[in-house]
C-alpha cells in the first residue's frame, strides 16, 4: 500500500499528488512513469512522474480528471492508501551531451516537460521553455518552470496569460530570431506536438516527442500502446515513451487514441453519480 502524503489542486481539472513510495523514487528519472491502482478492483493507469525526492521517499504525479479511474483518484485524500504504484517504468530522458535545448510543453502536458526541463537546467544546459494553455485559469506549474529555465515564454489560446498564439508561434520565432538549438523535447496532446515535430522537420532540430497512450500491463504484452516509428511497430511502455519525432506517425497515433473516448466518457459519468449518491 502506497500512502498519499500531498495533496493539492493545480486547476479545477487537474491535482497533483505526493506518493510514498520510496523504492520507485529511489530510481526515478525525468521521462519515465508509474502504474497506479486506486483499489484492489480498480484498472491499471499508467502516469507520468512529475517529480520524485529520494530522500523523502516520495514521488509526485499529477492528473487530469478526465475518466472513471481518474475521478475515484481525486475522491481520495492525504493519508489514503493507493493498492498500487509500479515502477519506473520507461526509459528516462537522455540528457547526455546537449548544451542547449527547448522544452516544448502542452496542457496538462507540462507536468511531464517541468522534470525534463528541471533536469537539464541542474545539469547546466541552457534551457528555453515554451508552455501553452488555453486561458490563465488552466495554467499549472508557472513557478516551477522560471526556476528551471533560463528563458521562459508563456502562450495562451485566448492571451489571458503571456503572448496570445500557439506554441509554434512562439518556437518559430525563437529559431527564426537565431537560436540554436541540440534538440527540442515536446511534451503534450498529439496535435500540438504533431505540428512542433513538424515545424523542427523544416529546420532540421533533432527533435523527441513524449508518447502516452493507451497502456494496460506497461511491459509491453498487451500490445496497447503500440505506434508506429519509422515505419516499425514499437511499443511506448518499453521502447518509450520518448521517441524521434520526426518518425512518428502522428496520424494514426490520434486516430487510435480517440477509439476509446465514448467508453471513457460514459465510464466518468457512472463513475461521477456513483459519488453524487453516496453523498446523498
Amino acid at each position: 500500500m502506497f500512502r498519499i502524503l500531498k495533496k493539492q489542486p493545480l486547476n479545477p481539472t487537474v491535482t497533483l499528488m505526493k506518493i510514498e513510495a520510496p523504492a520507485v523514487a529511489k530510481k526515478a528519472n525525468p521521462g519515465q512513469f508509474i502504474i497506479l491502482r486506486t483499489d484492489a478492483e480498480g484498472e491499471r493507469i499508467p502516469l507520468t512522474i512529475a517529480d520524485y525526492d529520494t530522500s523523502e521517499g516520495s514521488v509526485t504525479i499529477i492528473f487530469q480528471v478526465v475518466g472513471a479511474t481518474t475521478e475515484k483518484l481525486n475522491h481520495m485524500n492525504e493519508g489514503d492508501f493507493l493498492q498500487d504504484f509500479v515502477g519506473p517504468l520507461g526509459k528516462a530522458t537522455n540528457t547526455a551531451g546537449k548544451k542547449k535545448v527547448a522544452v516544448v510543453g502542452g496542457g496538462v502536458g507540462c507536468a511531464i516537460a517541468y522534470p525534463v526541463a528541471k533536469k537539464f537546467h541542474q545539469l547546466g544546459t541552457i534551457v528555453h521553455t515554451v508552455a501553452g494553455f488555453r486561458t490563465k485559469d488552466l495554467v499549472i506549474l508557472e513557478q516551477e518552470f522560471e526556476n528551471a529555465s533560463d528563458q521562459f515564454v508563456k502562450m495562451s489560446d485566448d492571451g489571458t496569460w503571456g503572448e496570445k498564439g500557439l506554441v509554434t508561434d512562439a518556437l518559430r520565432a525563437l529559431i527564426e530570431s537565431g537560436e540554436q538549438y541540440d534538440e527540442v523535447i515536446t511534451i503534450g496532446p498529439l496535435p500540438m506536438m504533431k505540428f512542433v515535430c513538424k515545424l523542427t522537420k523544416e529546420f532540421g532540430i533533432p527533435t523527441v516527442a513524449s508518447m502516452n497512450p493507451i497502456m494496460i500491463d506497461g511491459t509491453g504484452m498487451c500490445g496497447c500502446c503500440r505506434l508506429t516509428v519509422g515505419g516499425e511497430m514499437k511499443f511506448a511502455c518499453v521502447d518509450g515513451p520518448e521517441f524521434d519525432g520526426h518518425l512518428i506517425d502522428f496520424d494514426e497515433a490520434i486516430a487510435r487514441s480517440s477509439m476509446y473516448r465514448p467508453f471513457e466518457r460514459k465510464t466518468h459519468e457512472e463513475t461521477c453519480n456513483l459519488f453524487k449518491k453516496e453523498v446523498e
